[in-house]
């Protein structure tokens, strides 16, 4: 493809998806549409659903700020068995049709499972078409003796028909007899080796007997086979008779995450291996089963794991992708747990989807971390640019994230922990948050309702519900510009899969969250990450597709330009993947190794690719230039060899972004009116400096996602860079637009200093409005003081809404502005001053602006709390009151052991500490020096 057209590509992309900015009522916050609000899973229990409760729940979905629901069927609950509906009847597909009909007049959008819990599978799955693995026996054969009398394996078999695919005999001379022909449909062998010492290895494809986890009814079943062509058509031929030609208001079928276990065979995987690989795998069934040489059995199971990965790709992800877009649907997937190259299938769906799994860890001073009752996020950091690299590398321009899983032990997550987590997504390149999430639960089902395990409860039955909008507001902020233009990173970075592929230990290999510590263990990476550098991941598939023009790189018609190709430490790089990065380099690219791999994978024609390998090397020419660094001559771009990387990157120009300097984190959108910068302080320490940006611009504006509230920024433009000054405290976030446009008429940011400050006296008063077990009764208070502090049965188990109220008087109002802290908040508040709302704060730090609303004289304030479920369920666990009643798992903790509130201590509820104002003063707009 020659660089004219890739630029139109690229500038046609940047013109279809960003909002033009030349205008006199200009608004840098983009028009919001339902897939810039934050989604959540909705669970089907049982499929007991109605229009009536479906209407009154997305009516409650829509008024907190969601766009969209992802309708996923799961088991039901104890009791209401009447109202199960099987899945995809009929009478389940005219709730599919009102689901879709009332979420559009609410300008919402419907994805759904397409299946029931997961993985992918039902009662239309046979054995014939279900996960298959493979079982290999072996039998000792010394002057024909020793043979059983039939080739089974009944003891190793979990399918008693499981069908013999291959018999091979060695013997200790080195001689290989295939002795598959000589077996009777019975299992008698017809010819047996006479004389010497043989082993004889039989390999059986038997199935993995698993079948769907926790599925709703009209699910249940044998998990599929995600490896066979025909198979998956199958599965999809009942999605087929149930949809037809009609979409019924379905945006994107849903994949979640691959948990197939022992799948590691297929019926056709004898033929498709040695029609992709080369040579006959059978030959090799010892060395498939672990035994001989250790180098022959790394390279065997490379080539079979190579061949897994792509079965999983074209037969399975491809072909689900093409079915869905033959009705006018989209594909939203998780590929992460799957026994393949994860960049490749994220890559071929329309929305890749990464998963958040437990808590992770944030300095940032106030943010509480309920240590004791937290499941840790074990997962590699680089792990959640997996599916936006895929996205960014094939120009989707989604990236969903399946958020908040087991933030927390149930019913004690605030909204402040959510906020740093879908941060963390953010910057990873995630612009399409599917919140994990929220169980229908009708009208007549008691407090707490129908709950999930595994997931926040983001439903009307949680206490903070009332302030959920305080979230899902900034969410939309934060994805209504990161959704804009294309991704602006400099650098593609290879991953050395075939490292991971070519060991000797185990079969299939999948690739989870949970040991990506493991498979992603490069700490070189996460430092150039930490140091400034933005980056994607790029596969081998992904780079032999791949361009150069005018010293760029550019992976598919519409991407952005990418200035570097990295490849990290790496030991196995295949053949083809060499010679297109050097052909990379040859025409124009930037090329950083690491280091010179040693060795190329796999078993076929060995001698050859290593020839070849070796002649691409000297091709190079590489000048030793002292120190471990390497240069190729002769080449039209640059191709080096260096460890230290830093150093390789300043010699051809790739900068990094010093404010990583400062601890903030980013992340850059580039659009045709400019450059978004999204910087977020997740550090302990608050931030007032000057701070310079990689970026040119005629304007700077800076934009508050938690408010709304923007304005035009003074700055200086160098050659290399602009400076700004940025203030963010602990645990904000904000975005810098960079216009490459002069832009007039627009309001100026205002940089304040607190000044003086006073606290708001008593007497306070408390008065609980809604929530359970039972209302407690009104309270005169001196100072703010946490409910649960009161000595007080009624308070210590109530969990719901209070309001704390106080009038103070103000004598004069000299500032610029004045700021309201909450010093202590558990766990939520909405502030109202003088009977309007100030605002909701939900997150650190608990604070906003009130000037607008003060006068002199009285004032009045007013702040609604909202603690957690947690000191409530407690209540109900210790008076024995039964509320977990579903089926299959029930309702698990965080250890996946039956759930009991009954031992938790009181967990701190209301207000605490002064309540104080401060003044502002508004400093000078001033050009950073």
């Amino acid at each position: 493809m020659n660089s004219n057209r890739i630029f139109s590509f690229a500038l046609i992309y940047i013109i279809l998806t960003t909002r033009i900015v030349v205008s006199q009522s200009f608004n840098p916050w983009p028009e919001v549409n339902p897939e810039m609000k934050p989604w959540t899973r909705w669970w089907w229990m049982g499929n007991a659903v109605d229009e009536k409760n479906i209407g009154y729940l997305l009516e409650q979905y829509a008024d907190k700020g969601f766009g969209g629901v992802e309708i996923t069927p799961i088991y039901g609950a104890k009791g209401y068995e009447s109202r199960f509906i099987p899945f995809l009847s009929e009478q389940w597909m005219q709730m599919l049709d009102y689901t879709s009909y009332k979420a559009d007049s609410l300008k919402m959008e419907v994805d759904m499972n397409a299946g029931t819990g997961w993985p992918f599978g039902g009662p239309h799955i046979q054995l014939d078409d279900a996960a298959a693995r493979l079982v290999i026996k072996k039998y000792q054969i010394t002057d024909g003796l020793g043979m059983p009398e039939r080739i089974v394996a009944k003891t190793e078999l979990n399918n008693k028909n499981a069908k013999l695919q291959a018999l091979i005999a060695y013997n200790n001379k080195g001689r290989i007899i295939n002795l598959t022909d000589k077996v009777d449909p019975e299992g008698k062998i017809t010819r047996i080796p006479q004389k010497g010492d043989w082993v004889l290895y039989a390999a059986f494809c038997d199935n993995t007997m698993q079948k769907v986890k926790r599925a709703a009814p009209g699910g249940e079943g044998f998990v599929l086979d995600h490896f066979s062509n025909s198979a998956v058509k199958h599965y999809f031929s009942r999605f087929d008779n149930a949809f037809g030609t009609n979409t019924h208001g379905v945006r994107c079928f849903f994949n979640d995450s691959y948990e197939v276990y022992n799948a590691n065979w297929t019926p056709t995987f004898f033929k498709e291996f040695e029609r992709r690989r080369g040579y006959d795998l059978k030959k090799y069934l010892k060395e498939l089963a672990g035994e001989g040489d250790k180098e022959i059995v790394a390279r065997l199971k490379s080539d079979y794991r190579e061949t897994i990965s792509d079965l999983l790709l074209e037969n399975f992800t491809t072909q689900w992708t093409q079915w869905a877009h033959q009705k006018n649907i989209k594909t939203r997937s998780q590929a992460h747990g799957s026994p393949a190259n994860l960049l490749d299938l994220y890559a071929a769906v329309d929305i890749p989807e990464i998963e958040t799994y437990g808590a992770s860890y944030f300095p940032i001073p106030g943010l509480k971390y309920d240590s004791a009752f937290i499941r840790k996020a074990d997962h590699n950091p680089l792990f959640l640019k997996f599916a936006t690299s895929a996205a960014h590398v094939s120009a989707k321009k989604l990236v969903s994230s399946e958020t908040f899983t087991w933030l927390g032990e149930h019913f004690r997550v605030p909204l402040s922990r959510c906020k740093p987590e879908a941060e963390q997504v953010f910057l990873s390149g995630v612009n399409h948050v599917i919140y994990h999430g929220t169980t229908y639960s009708p009208s007549d089902a008691p407090w707490p309702g129908w709950l999930f395990y595994a997931s926040v409860n983001f439903a009307p039955s949680n206490s903070w519900w009332v302030h959920l909008s305080g979230l899902n507001s900034y969410i939309t902020r934060c994805q209504s510009v990161l959704q804009q233009g294309v991704p602006d990173n400099q650098i593609l970075v290879y991953w050395p899969v075939y490292d991971l592929w070519q060991q000797p230990e185990g079969l299939e290999r999948q690739i989870a969250v949970h040991d990506s510590h493991q498979w992603l263990s490069n700490p070189q990476l996460n430092e150039i990450l930490k140091k400034g550098y933005s980056f994607d991941f790029i596969s081998d598939r992904q780079i032999k597709g791949s361009t150069a023009a005018e010293g760029k790189l550019y992976t598919y018609p519409g991407t952005p330009a990418y200035s570097l190709l990295f490849i990290p430490e790496c030991r196995i790089l295949p053949v083809e993947t060499f010679k297109k990065i050097i052909e990379l380099a040859e025409n124009g690219s930037l090329i950083v190794m690491h280091n010179l791999p040693s060795d190329v994978p796999g078993l076929d024609q060995l001698k050859h690719k290593r020839k070849e390998f070796e002649h691409l090397i000297k091709k190079l020419k590489l000048q030793d230039m002292g120190n471990g660094l390497l240069i190729a001559k002769d080449i039209k771009g640059q191709f080096i060899v260096s460890n230290d990387v830093e150093k390789a990157f300043a010699m051809l120009g790739i900068m990094r972004e010093q404010i990583a300097d400062a601890g903030i984190k980013f992340i850059r959108r580039i659009t045709e009116a400019g450059t978004y910068y999204y910087l977020v302080n997740h550090t302990q320490k608050n931030l007032d400096t000057i701070v310079p940006l990689n970026v040119k611009a005629e304007t700077c504006i800076l934009m508050n996602p938690q408010t709304g509230e923007w304005g035009l920024i003074p700055f200086k433009q160098t050659e290399n860079n602009l400076k700004i000054r940025l203030h963010l405290t602990t645990g904000e976030s904000c975005f810098l637009f960079a216009s490459n446009k002069p832009i007039t008429n627009a309001p100026e940011w205002k940089y304040f200093k607190r000044d003086i400050s006073f606290t708001i006296g008593g007497p306070w008063k408390l008065e609980f409005q809604s929530g359970g077990p039972a209302i407690p009764v009104k309270r005169e208070l001196k100072q703010p003081e946490l409910w649960t502090n009161l000595s007080d049965t009624a308070t210590n188990s109530f969990s719901g809404i209070a309001y704390y109220s106080a009038s103070f008087t103000i004598n004069n109002l000299p500032a610029d502005d004045y700021l309201l802290e909450l010093v202590n908040v558990r766990e939520s508040a909405r502030v109202f001053v003088n009977g309007t709302e100030a605002g909701i704060l939900w997150s650190v730090p608990f604070q906003c602006r009130i000037g607008h609303l003060l006068k002199t004289g009285e004032n009045t304030i007013t702040i609604e709390v909202a603690n957690l479920m947690a000191n409530r369920i407690r209540w109900m666990d210790k008076q024995g009151i039964s509320w977990k009643n579903f089926y299959d798992i029930n309702f698990v903790g965080t250890d996946y052991k039956p759930f009991d509130a009954s031992g938790w201590d009181i967990m701190p509820s209301g207000i605490s500490g002064p309540v104080r104002i401060f003044s502002l003063k508004k400093e000078p707009s001033v050009i950073p020096e």
